[in-house]
C-alpha cells in the first residue's frame, strides 16, 4: 500500500485554473454637441488617457471639447483619434454624448449600436424613440442611471453644481453691474443679511443653501415633504428655517426676500406651479428669481424660458433668471463631474466583455436602459410614446 501511495503522489495531478473574463476592447465615439448652448463633454482628456491605456479606442470629433476649454491637442495627446466629420464618429460601436441626438444625428446611426446620453423624453418630438428603435439601438439615459446606493449619480452631480451656481448667479444679478439694486449677497457687520427663499428641499436646494449660508445670508426652505425638510436640516448641520408649503406663509417670506430660488422637480411631467403671478407682483422691487425648475416648465407662474445669451427679463420689477441647463454655464466643472461617473462604467464594460455583458451583471446600469436592441424597456418611456413595453430583466434572462 505504501508503494502504491508513493506512485500516486508521483502521478500528474489536476490543477484548477482561473477562468479568464471575456474582456473586450471598446470603440467609443464622442461627437461634437450641436444642441443649443450645450457646452459639456462626457469625457475629459485625463479620462480618455485612462481608457486608451487599457486598450480602448476613442474617436472624438474635432472641436468637441472647445466649449469646455479642452483642445483637440489635449485629446490627441491623451491617445484619442480626432475625426473631422460626424459621420466618422458615428461609425463607433458606442456613442457617448451629453445632449440627446438630434433628428439629423439619428440618421448617422447604424444597426445595433449603443448610445449613452441624456434622453429628456418630455422635450422630444413625436416619433423620436420609434426612430431610434428602428435602428435596433441599445440606449441608456443618464437621468435613469442609478449607483450602488440607488442614487441617481448624474442628476445628483448636476444638482450639486446647479445649486452652488444659482447663488453665484443671484449675487451677480443683485449687483449694479447687471442692473440690480446694488446689494451684496450675504451679510456684513451692522447691515441686515440678505434674505433667500428656496422652494424645494432636494440636492439643488441643499447646495444653494450651503452657498448662501456660507456668504452670511438668512435662508428659508419650503417643501411639501416634512421628511425632506428634516433631511436637509440634518445635512446642513445647523438650524435653518424650514416650512411646509403654505401659501400664506410662503407669500410672507417672498414679500421680504431678496432672492427666491425655485427647485421643485417632478419625477414625471411638468413641475408644479408653486408661486402665482399675484405672489410675484407682491415681491420687493429689484429682487431676483432663479427658476431652476424651468427645465420642467418652472414653478413660478411668471417664468419664461431664457438662454445663456439673454438670461434675464423683468416682470413686476423682479428680475427673472430662467435658463435651462445651468450646468453648461460652468461646463468644465460639469464635464469633470460627468467624466468621473462614466469612466468607471466604461472600464467595467470593457472588463465584463461589452455592453450586453455589463447589462447582464450590473442591475444599476441596467436601470438606465430605455431601449434594448430596439425594444422599449422603460415603462414610463413606453407609456409616454405609446409603444409596447418589455421587461429588460426578462429579455436579459432569455439572452435574446
Amino acid at each position: 500500500m505504501t508503494s502504491l501511495a508513493q506512485q500516486g503522489i508521483l502521478l500528474p495531478q489536476e490543477s484548477v485554473l482561473e477562468v479568464g473574463k471575456l474582456r473586450q476592447d471598446l470603440f467609443i465615439g464622442i461627437p461634437k454637441e450641436i444642441s443649443f448652448q450645450e457646452k459639456r463633454i462626457p469625457l475629459v482628456p485625463e479620462a480618455v488617457a485612462v481608457l486608451v491605456n487599457q486598450g480602448h479606442r476613442i474617436l472624438i470629433e474635432t472641436g468637441a471639447g472647445t466649449s469646455a476649454n479642452f483642445t483637440d491637442s489635449d485629446y490627441s495627446e491623451a491617445g484619442a483619434q480626432i475625426a473631422y466629420s460626424p459621420e466618422d464618429v458615428y461609425k463607433a460601436d458606442i456613442i457617448l454624448k451629453v445632449a440627446p441626438p438630434s433628428l439629423k444625428e439619428l440618421e448617422y446611426f447604424k444597426d445595433k449600436q449603443f448610445l449613452m446620453s441624456i434622453l429628456q423624453i418630455g422635450m422630444q418630438q413625436e416619433g423620436y424613440v420609434q426612430r431610434l428603435s428602428s435602428k435596433k439601438v441599445t440606449a441608456l439615459a443618464y437621468e435613469y442611471l442609478k449607483d450602488e446606493t440607488s442614487v441617481y449619480p448624474v442628476i445628483q452631480a448636476m444638482s450639486e453644481i446647479v445649486g452652488g451656481a444659482a447663488i453665484l448667479i443671484a449675487s451677480e444679478l443683485l449687483s449694479n453691474t447687471t442692473g440690480g439694486k446694488g446689494e451684496l449677497l450675504g451679510g456684513v457687520p451692522g447691515i441686515p443679511p440678505t434674505e433667500v427663499v428656496i422652494i424645494g428641499a432636494g440636492t439643488v436646494s441643499e447646495y444653494a443653501a450651503r452657498a448662501a449660508m456660507g456668504l452670511g445670508a438668512n435662508v428659508r426652505i419650503f417643501d411639501t415633504s416634512v421628511y425632506k425638510l428634516r433631511r436637509i436640516q440634518r445635512n446642513l448641520g445647523s438650524r435653518v428655517y424650514t416650512s411646509t408649503i403654505n401659501p400664506t406663509v410662503l407669500l410672507k417670506a417672498l414679500k421680504t426676500c431678496d432672492v427666491a430660488i425655485g427647485a421643485i422637480l417632478s419625477k414625471e411631467g411638468r413641475s408644479p406651479v408653486i408661486v402665482t403671478e399675484e405672489m410675484v407682483s407682491e415681491m420687493s422691487f429689484g429682487s431676483v428669481i432663479i427658476d431652476v425648475s424651468i427645465d420642467q416648465g418652472g414653478c413660478f407662474e411668471t417664468s419664461e424660458v431664457t438662454n445663456h445669451s439673454e438670461p434675464t427679463f423683468k416682470k413686476y420689477g423682479v428680475t427673472h433668471y430662467c435658463v435651462p441647463n445651468i450646468a453648461s454655464r460652468v461646463s468644465r466643472t460639469a464635464s469633470y463631474a460627468l467624466s468621473n461617473i462614466f469612466t468607471p462604467i466604461l472600464i467595467n464594460m470593457g472588463e465584463e466583455g461589452g455592453m450586453d455583458a455589463l447589462l447582464w451583471k450590473d442591475a444599476h446600469v441596467r436601470s438606465a436602459a430605455y431601449l434594448y436592441r430596439g425594444t422599449v424597456t422603460n415603462r414610463f418611456v413606453a407609456d409616454y410614446c405609446k409603444l409596447p413595453f418589455r421587461d429588460l430583466n426578462l429579455l436579459m434572462a432569455a439572452r435574446i
